[in-house]
């Protein structure tokens, strides 16, 4: 399948526990990492793709949320779903948003986190390799010594035909991390609970029957987690999107 589709569900209510005392004023999605907030980065590249609307979600400072969103303009075009009187959780909050995201595969992206273009435009790109005879899920992966500021396990195995195996309590480490960027299909959430739950639920009933598939990233990805690693982002974006204003310190810090 090579068309991109038209809606796309961003995640953007969490309340930012490890970006604190930053998210005690400031809600994480409009923390601002090279001068530009990561929700606006997020949905830049739903504009730069071709993605007609967004649905975003908010509960954490809705009213920042709320007014930061309306000085937005062009595409995407913004329908919001608050949840200012009930955080409903990742799966929660798409489960209640599907029907603003309509009928036919979505996307869903988390509106704190960065990452740039590879080869190709990624989301365009996630959109090619997405095959709903084989997968009701298509998550974009990182390589876990490619992904800049994460310091966990890992959370994916990935077999030759792009399916997908959770990492196992037992396992030190998996080669794969979720980016926070997939394509789905509203099916996915049959059966679902109405209230608050996590799309770990969603995976764990994709993953049993092997429809849940992984696409491996081939750009630059960041896991910008706690206030320090606002200012280690920095200085790499600073290079790979500014590389003639970059400092010699700048470059160092890439390659180290």
């Amino acid at each position: 399948m090579s068309i991109l589709p038209r809606m796309a569900m961003v995640l953007a209510a969490g309340t930012g526990t490890r970006m604190r005392p930053l998210t005690n004023h400031t809600p994480k999605p409009l923390i601002r990492v090279l001068g530009k907030t990561m929700l606006d980065r997020t949905l830049d590249h739903l504009a730069d793709a071709g993605v007609a609307g967004a649905v975003v979600n908010i509960h954490h400072h809705p009213d920042q949320m709320r007014a930061h969103l309306a000085t937005r303009t062009g595409a995407p075009n913004i329908f919001l779903s608050d949840e200012s009187n009930q955080l409903l959780d990742s799966g929660g909050g798409v489960r209640n948003a599907l029907p603003l995201l309509g009928n036919a595969p979505f996307l869903i992206l988390n509106a704190d986190i960065v990452w740039l273009n590879g080869s190709e435009a990624t989301l365009p790109r996630l959109a090619r390799y997405w095959d709903p005879a084989r997968m009701d899920a298509l998550l974009l992966l990182q390589n876990k010594p490619q992904a800049i500021g994460y310091e966990g396990r890992g959370d994916f195995f990935r077999n030759e035909h792009g399916v997908l195996h959770r990492i196992q309590d037992h396992e030190t480490e998996a080669p794969l991390v979720y980016t926070g960027i997939m394509m789905i299909g509203p099916a996915a959430f049959m059966d679902t609970p109405s209230g608050p739950f996590s799309l770990n639920m969603v995976f764990d009933k994709l993953l049993a029957t092997n429809r849940l598939h992984g696409l491996v990233h081939d750009g630059p990805w960041f896991h910008v987690g706690t206030p320090e690693a606002i200012g280690r982002t920095e200085q790499i974006l600073q290079h790979l999107e500014h590389p003639a204003t970059a400092t010699t310190d700048n470059a160092a810090a890439v390659v180290r």
